[in-house]
């Protein structure tokens, strides 16, 4: 399995290794911070087709002996066991013949933050096609849900318990307030108590299966809760951001710094109404093509195409060298997605230039909105 770059590129690691962190460096910090990487079957996943297993290779994620210095824990940050009551563990159970199931797994499981007395807000990929949730609470109640709703550009899930939670909501905070070098905390399901880390870099992520986010939260040292997780502001106990991925170039000017990536909840805030009311954000989807890109030696290369896809359908193959988009060219992933963003909503015409066997060609590829694509979920 491997781990995700905020380029695109794909470094295999191994999917659960524990990465050394220098405790000579770190002095106080909890004994529980260490890296894992994700699986990026979620690259294969939302593109929707082909997988990832562990037989792709694996290797740890080293926290490199160059890496940023921890400043020494604050040491005033209260009781830490105090935010439990609004963690809660996600099983999400997925149908054999959806799109994510070959490689996400049909049996997924991670953590969820409790939003009200029914809603619980957790990172996409657990619920992505499920129709089955679970929610434990941290008192161990056991309530069925369902998915209320997901949103791809973001990948924020929302599920929607079929009774009363038992534990205490989180309030959101305000993720635009969150600068470098600020000390956070972080809580998954089944930890004892949160745990300090600080925020290394706030710079774009993109990935292979057509999502970019401008202004992520990337933090330091490596933890093993990404999965949904909560990040909260160490100032006033809010939520600030949502567990990811696990990446290995967490710093600005700096590579091989691994870390977390987390999704602002500030994000969320704009699209809540229609996830929780349609199971989907409303007008303006981006469009989506079904394609998988690298960054192959300068070039953008197609690596994969969803069958029955937009770009399959308009002859894009695996192989092809992605140079326009709409007349420009494009260098990189996040290059080239704001142009294909730029050109409509979902379901308008995508011009590309492509280098396919040697041979410059203009291809037409008619978007569609992912969430069109997807196996609809109970619930939605």
């Amino acid at each position: 399995m491997r781990s995700v770059s905020t380029v695109g590129d794909v470094a295999d690691t191994c999917p659960a290794t524990v990465a050394r962190v220098d405790r000579g460096r770190a002095p106080g910090w909890s004994r529980r911070l260490a890296g894992i990487a994700f699986a990026t079957a979620v690259a294969a996943a939302f593109v929707g087709s082909g997988s990832a297993t562990a037989a792709d290779g694996a290797r740890a994620v080293p926290v490199q002996s160059g890496g940023p210095r921890l400043p020494p824990p604050a040491g005033n940050l209260g009781d830490l066991t105090r935010f439990n009551p609004s963690i809660v563990r996600l099983d999400t159970k997925v149908p054999e013949d959806a799109t994510s199931a070959q490689s996400l797994g049909g049996a997924r499981f991670g953590t969820g933050i409790i939003l009200d007395e029914r809603t619980v807000l957790t990172i996409g990929y657990l619920t992505l096609e499920a129709d089955a949730v679970m929610v434990t609470t941290a008192s161990g109640k056991r309530i069925p849900a369902s998915v209320a709703g997901y949103d791809h550009a973001t990948g924020f899930g929302l599920v929607r318990t079929v009774l009363p939670l038992d534990g205490k909501p989180m309030a959101l905070g305000d993720s635009d307030r969150v600068k470098e070098k600020q000390r956070v905390l972080t809580l998954g399901q089944g930890e004892p108590e949160a745990t300090e880390i600080f925020v290394l870099s706030r710079k774009p992520f993109a990935a292979a299966w057509e999502y970019l986010i401008e202004s992520p939260i990337y933090t330091f040292p490596p933890v093993n809760n990404w999965s949904g997780a909560a990040l909260i502001s160490a100032e006033d106990g809010r939520l600030i951001a949502v567990g990811s991925l696990v990446v290995n170039d967490a710093a600005s000017g700096q590579a091989g710094v691994p870390g977390n990536l987390w999704v602002p909840v500030n994000l969320l805030k704009p699209i809540m109404a229609d996830l929780l009311s349609k199971g989907r954000r409303g007008d303006g989807a981006n469009p989506w093509l079904g394609m998988t890109t690298e960054s192959v030696r300068g070039n953008l290369m197609v690596v994969r195409v969803a069958r029955n896809g937009p770009a399959e359908a308009a002859g894009v193959s695996p192989g092809d060298v992605v140079i326009g988009v709409a007349g420009e060219k494009v260098g990189d992933q996040a290059e080239f997605y704001r142009k294909v963003w730029k050109v409509g909503p979902a379901g308008a015409t995508i011009p590309l230039r492509v280098l396919k066997d040697g041979d410059v060609k203009d291809l037409a590829v008619k978007s569609i909105d992912r969430s069109d694509f997807l196996k609809k979920a109970t619930g939605i």
